[in-house]
This record gives C-alpha cells, structure tokens and sequence, in this order.
C-alpha cells in the first residue's frame, strides 16, 4: 500500500468535520396571508478532514442559505428541520470562519488592521495575530501593502486581503460565497488559478482556547454558480437543483486527469 493510498484511507475513516442530515430550511412570507418559501429541502452533506468542496447550484437555490446554516447565521426567522453539526469553539460557538462575495474591508485601515480586524474579534491574542498575519501577506502575494489603503489596492488585491483575514480568524473551517463573484472574468480566472495553488486548510488554525494536540480537522466550503471555478478548486463538487434546493449530484475529482470532472455531466444536473 502506498502512502497516497493509506492516507486516503485515513480520510475515508476519519470521522467528517462537519455534516448536514436531512436539511431543510424555510423562511416565513414577507406579506400577510402569504405562503412561507421553501428553501432548502432534505440535504446531506459531509466535508471530510482537508477537503474542498464547492456547492454548485442556479441562483436562488439555497446555496448561500446553506453556508450560512453551516456558520450559524441563519435569520432567526427562519424554520429549520434536519442535523447540523460543526466545530465548535470553547465557548460553544460554530467554529467557521465565513467570507461574503463583497470584501468589506474597513475604509479607515490599512491593509495589515484589516487583516486582523476577524482575528480580534474571534478572541485571538494580537501577540499571535499580528505576526502570522505578517507571514501570510506574502503567501497571499501582498507582501510590500501591509500599510497601503484599501483604495489603493485592485479589486483582487482586495479579495486576496479579505481571504487571509477569513484564515486569520482560527477556524477550522472556511465558508467562501462566492468570494470572487464580483471581479471581472479575466481577473476572477487569475484569483481562482492562485487559490488553487494555496493549501486553505493548513492555514486554518485551532481555536483560541482550544488544546492544541486536539485539534479538529479542517475543511474547505465553496459556494458558486460557475462551473469553471468548482471544477478548478473543489475536490468534490455538490450540485443543487432549483429552489428549494435539494441534492441532485455528488461528483469527486479524478486525481491526475487534467479534466478533473465531466462537465456535460455537471451541465445535465444544474438542468434538473
């Protein structure tokens, strides 16, 4: 047995970081005398320790609405059916860390307080922060702007800060929305080639207060509508159907084929 084989192993065995059992999810009607609008229905899923996977799906299926079920920002209006179950920090709280399609970077800081500005938030000691966050700017191809504005930086510049201030919060799993959803193609092509060059779940650390030799496992969650973009990141690609939004493909990566999925196949399923 190989090393390759054996971890892979390992991964299949390996209890999942986070899973979703008979998920539906609905909201109550904004008028009165109106029906409720269903939009999730009976979804499973599981992430399993280091994986990527992206939640490919037409507009309005309840992707967005599963990520955050999955970090715990739900409006609290909403009805929820089924299991969820997540890392959770010491305090009890979903330990995900989320990144919206708009950067939201802070006007009044500089690109290094923007990069800490989750990381404080979440309770991680600056003493900690700030030095990592300093590492990560070059790995992140921002070496050079740690003190630059938010305005003087490109729009995947901007993107790249608010990633690694979504890694720089110390959690094991990454909730991306569509993170470069509002680039334009050319640049949106380059950012996806640069995150598929980078390993997300090495950088997403324990939880502050957590022990360390108990760390849980980390995983990666991407939601998109583009094709290109899951078949370019994911190790394994979830499609939902229209709303309300129900699983109809489970389709994983062939490991070196350079045409890591069948996209007729991927076309079929968003039809359905």
């Amino acid at each position: 047995m190989t090393a390759a084989t054996a971890d892979a192993g390992v991964r299949r065995m390996a209890p999942p970081v986070l899973s979703v059992a008979g998920l539906s999810i609905g909201f109550p009607s904004r008028t009165k005398g109106g029906g409720g609008l269903e939009v999730l229905e009976d979804v499973d899923l599981k992430v399993a320790d280091g994986e990527f996977v992206a939640i490919l799906g037409p507009s309005g299926c309840g992707k967005s609405t599963l990520l955050r079920a999955l970090g715990g920002l739900l409006d609290p209006r909403a009805t929820v059916s089924g299991r969820i179950e997540v890392p959770r920090d010491h305090e009890g709280r979903h330990a995900t860390a989320w990144m919206p399609q708009r950067d939201g970077l802070l006007p009044w800081r500089r690109a290094l307080p923007n990069a800490m500005v989750g990381a404080l938030a979440a309770g991680v000691p600056r003493e900690r922060a700030h030095p990592r966050a300093q590492r990560l700017f070059d790995e992140f191809g921002l070496g050079g702007f740690e003190r630059a504005w938010p305005h003087e930086l490109s729009g995947g510049m901007r993107q790249r800060l608010a990633l690694l201030r979504t890694c720089l919060a110390e959690r094991p799993v990454l909730l991306l929305d569509e993170p470069f959803g509002g680039l334009d193609p050319v640049t949106r092509r380059r950012m996806n080639a640069w995150l598929a060059s980078l390993r997300l779940t090495e950088t997403a650390a324990t939880a502050p207060g957590a022990d360390p030799s108990a760390a849980p496992g980390s995983g990666v969650v991407l939601v998109t509508h583009d094709i290109d973009e899951a078949s370019m990141l994911a190790d394994r690609i979830i499609v939902l159907s229209d709303r309300p939004g129900r699983v109809v493909l489970e389709a994983r990566a062939r490991l070196g084929d350079s045409h890591r999925y069948d996209r007729d196949v991927l076309l079929a399923a968003l039809d359905c």
